[in-house]
């Protein structure tokens, strides 16, 4: 990320018609920083039945006319749908690297909001979350009870996350905008606290805390959140603490990809059987959030590449204790996306064929990068027959027969030296759940049986009576 950013602040809004006007107005302190060159307020109207619509008509129709480096967007729910459902409409509006929340009564401070954007700049990081309870420069004292709820559940997400947060249940938390987007959320009142803390969680986000200024309001000053909204958190926490559901559908598979990070000796399975032909000098083309990487390293030189700019985030936070592993966007489509001026030993490319709509000139890419006898490991869906919802879902344009992958590599230029199978035990899983059933994805307890279920499946891969489905080619550089 740059030396400065861009933010959206998402207001939610429900009857808070004599503070709201208050509340946007602090947040003309955000100009005062050098970091931020634009900062986009989007304000969600949850269906206020006080004088707020006409509150927000007021402030609207005294915005100057340039009003930079803000710009203003007003929206209103027909109906009253809770805090929840009014930040996931405001996120469909966020077109900044950021993203954070602020309430529009006047509990918080915008000028804390200063104090969390560095750590995006200069940590990496892809979540600050502002506690109440670390120190910052004041903080109302008020009910005990309502505190001690708020350490309660904080406690509890700590505990089903592993992490050591101070304070879940912060109304600021900032959040690179992709990384948010990219998590589907759910919850449509005060349950999309945990709910983006525990999916943050599970996401592998690196997460700050720095310590914000508090003014609590009592309920007789129109607080909102009571007794049944803690009750509902905890249902909230064990919910989302049991849920991978932490992608977003899309034709990388995201979802797909991290239930198989559940199965992690299914990984290690297929990185056993290409490891023998895994040279010094590597590229992984299509290397996802890194299951296949984590089992390949450490190597002297290590290239873990992606289309996905998601993917690419997580993989730049396995890189930072790794100085060997590199990362990079590199679209197997496109030679210029290739890392500059390296040429490697061995290129693996598992599940990106398929992918594309032209296989052999991008195998070709493939070869251009790779040294005079390098190796160029391939791995593709097999069997034409067994094409159905899954591969639809995951993006699939084809799958393969050995001779099929053979020619593609002879029209490239490289020279199969060898073609595996790999996982006749997952046909029948396949062919189930793909072309009868006509899922889009594996539900977890398929993975988990899966991760279960590899040894007796290597065990017995030379004697299963069926074919394999998946095929690895080793293809070889010519002079």
């Amino acid at each position: 990320m740059a030396r400065s950013t861009t933010l959206s602040v998402i207001v939610p809004v429900y009857n808070e018609q004599f503070l709201v006007q208050a509340s946007l107005n602090r947040l003309r302190v955000l100009s005062e920083s050098p970091l931020l060159r634009r900062v986009k307020v989007i304000v969600v109207d949850d269906c206020s039945s006080d004088e707020t619509p006409l509150m927000l008509q007021r402030f609207q129709e005294a915005l100057p006319i340039d009003s930079e480096p803000f710009e203003w967007l007003f929206l209103r729910h027909e109906t009253n749908q809770g805090k929840g459902a009014a930040l996931r409409t405001g996120l469909e509006h966020v077109d900044t690297e950021l993203v954070v929340f602020h309430d529009a009564d006047l509990e918080y401070f915008p000028l804390d909001l200063l104090k969390m954007v560095p750590l995006f700049l200069e940590q990496d990081a892809d979540a600050v979350f502002g506690s109440r309870f670390m120190s910052g420069e004041f903080r109302r004292v008020l009910f005990f009870r309502h505190s001690l709820g708020n350490h309660l559940l904080t406690f509890l997400c700590s505990l089903v996350s592993d992490l050591n947060l101070t304070d879940m249940e912060t109304c600021y938390k900032m959040v690179r905008s992709e990384l948010l987007k990219s998590i589907p959320l759910v919850s449509s009142d005060f349950r999309i606290e945990p709910e983006i803390t525990l999916k943050l969680a599970k996401r592998g986000a690196r997460l700050f805390e720095v310590p914000v200024s508090y003014a609590g309001r009592g309920y007789q000053e129109g607080k909102k959140i009571g007794w049944k909204d803690g009750v509902l958190a905890l249902w909230a926490i064990l919910k989302f603490a049991l849920s991978d559901q932490v992608h977003t559908s899309d034709l990388q598979g995201s979802e797909i990809l991290e239930r198989l990070s559940r199965a992690p000796r299914f990984t290690r399975w297929m990185a056993d059987v290409i490891r023998p032909y895994v040279g010094n000098k590597v590229l992984e083309v299509g290397a996802g959030i890194g299951n296949l990487t984590v089992n390949l390293i450490p190597r002297p030189l290590y290239w873990a590449t992606d289309v996905n700019s998601v993917y690419l985030s997580d993989l730049r936070h396995l890189s930072e204790t790794r100085p060997y592993l590199h990362t990079g966007l590199t679209d197997v489509t496109k030679l210029e996306s290739f890392p500059a001026g390296q040429r490697f030993d061995t290129v693996i490319c598992l599940n990106v064929l398929e992918h594309v709509e032209e296989d052999t000139a991008a195998l070709r890419n493939v070869g251009e990068v790779l040294e005079q006898d390098g190796r160029a490991i391939v791995l593709v869906p097999q069997g034409p027959a067994l094409f159905g919802s899954l591969d639809t879902s995951l993006g699939h344009r084809r799958r393969y027969t050995r001779d099929q992958l053979v020619a593609v590599g002879q029209q490239a230029g490289l020279e199969a030296i060898s073609v595996l199978g790999f996982n006749k035990a997952g046909v029948p899983a396949w062919w189930l759940n793909g072309r009868v059933l006509r899922r889009q994805t594996f539900s977890l307890s398929q993975i988990k049986a899966l991760n279960s279920l590899v040894p007796l499946f290597r065990m017995l891969e030379a004697w299963i009576p069926l074919p394999h489905l998946s095929l690895i080619a080793i293809f070889q550089k010519g002079p």
